[in-house]
């Protein structure tokens, strides 16, 4: 039984959305990059055509963004080394069985020591051991193009890809700044362990080729927070939460945000329809956003600015529909604390509204989910 285990799938499961999202990007990648490469016809006099390496690639561009064999260098050095390889190969060795094992094995040693493993390098020096003629006809010219152009626009469309459909691609280094642009690290990345340090676990477990370094300080820090969220107990969103909401409709207008915002002293405001059904939620800080963009209009000329902002305001003035957030985290009653506090660990959120059945029935808050923490450490140490 244990070993018919083993066969079935390894990797976690994942939403339809996200396999189509991947699969979408691998359609747009191919397809403009066949255009790009002017046709999908060979071409062995410029080089210019689709190889079927590029499909593995898009597989990991498109599909796991994330993993350190899809990232730019792996994915363009890889595959150009990998060429290089299989056409030194090919124009020396005359037998094709050994012409073939020669060039992938040699193209992994080489990625390798290159540090730009990308598995579809190995088809590519394969696709060119196989192809002794095209070889003969455009010689090193092969690794250039159509493999380095090819990938390089594979690797662009990617990374247009992943800011339009909300991904990380190439993925943030360790040494970059913070998604705040302080040198900081975020949150749940602060960790006491060096960048060093954390290759050097990698290394240990040979895991160095399955994630980098940044994916491992990210899972680090998100099982601390996932130990010091258990050690409080099993709190869930409805034990901490506020129940005497106060919302807006969408054509509630700033200026009474505002003052509802002055007076409560909230941090955000769920937005509802004419049912009190969950539309979206207005933070302290989109209204700052909101009036400091008003601002700047302003010292750029007084006057003029004024008018045209007066004139807006009376034509079109602005709306909690025109400023709240619809893509922002919301969990329900059942949402386990630990769950919560990674939805505001970012430091993006303020507050995660509570939902059931398509309606807000309260709000946690970052200060909501503190308190409760130090309620059950002081509860703890009073009975320990």
């Amino acid at each position: 039984m244990h070993f018919l285990r083993s066969l079935g799938p390894a990797v976690a499961r994942v939403s339809g959305l996200e396999a189509i999202r991947a699969g979408l990007g691998a359609l747009v990648g191919l397809g403009l990059t066949g255009l790009f490469l002017l046709s999908p016809e060979i071409d062995t006099e410029l080089g210019l055509y689709l190889v079927a390496p590029f499909g593995a690639s898009s597989v990991l561009l498109f599909a796991v963004p994330n993993s350190p064999l899809a990232q730019p260098w792996s994915a363009i050095v890889g595959n150009t080394v990998a060429a290089l390889v299989g056409v030194a190969v090919c124009l020396t060795v005359t037998d094709p069985v050994l012409r073939i094992a020669l060039a992938v094995g040699l193209a992994i040693t080489a990625t390798i020591l290159c540090r730009a493993v990308h598995p579809p390098a190995g088809a590519v020096a394969m696709t060119a051991a196989m192809s002794p003629d095209a070889v003969a006809e455009l010689g090193f010219w092969f690794a250039l193009s159509p493999i380095a152009v090819g990938t390089a626009f594979l690797v662009m469309v990617a990374t247009g890809y992943a800011r339009i459909t909300g991904r990380h691609y190439p993925f943030r280094q360790f040494d970059d700044a913070s998604r705040h642009g302080t040198e900081d690290r975020d949150p749940e990345e602060r960790l006491g362990l060096s960048e060093d340090e954390l290759t050097g676990i990698l290394e240990r477990y040979s895991q160095s080729f399955n994630i980098g370094v940044e994916d491992l300080a990210r899972l680090i820090g998100a099982a601390e927070l996932q130990v010091a969220a258990q050690s409080t107990g099993p709190l869930s969103a409805q034990d901490i939460m506020s129940r005497n909401l106060v919302t807006v409709r969408q054509d509630t207008d700033i200026g009474t945000i505002a003052e509802l915002f002055t007076r409560h002293k909230f941090t955000s405001l769920p937005v509802v329809d004419s049912d009190d059904r969950f539309l979206g939620v207005i933070f302290q800080m989109d209204l700052i956003v909101q009036t400091r963009s008003d601002a700047t209009r302003l010292k750029r000329g007084y006057w003029p600015a004024l008018k045209r902002l007066l004139d807006r305001e009376r034509e079109a003035p602005t709306r909690a529909g025109d400023i709240m957030r619809v893509a922002c985290p919301r969990a329900t009653t059942e949402t386990p604390i630990g769950v919560l506090l990674h939805m505001v660990a970012d430091g993006d959120t303020d507050a995660v509204p509570i939902i059931e059945y398509g309606k807000p029935v309260g709000i946690v808050t970052r200060t909501d989910m503190l308190a409760a923490m130090a309620r059950r450490v002081v509860h703890a140490g009073a009975v320990g």
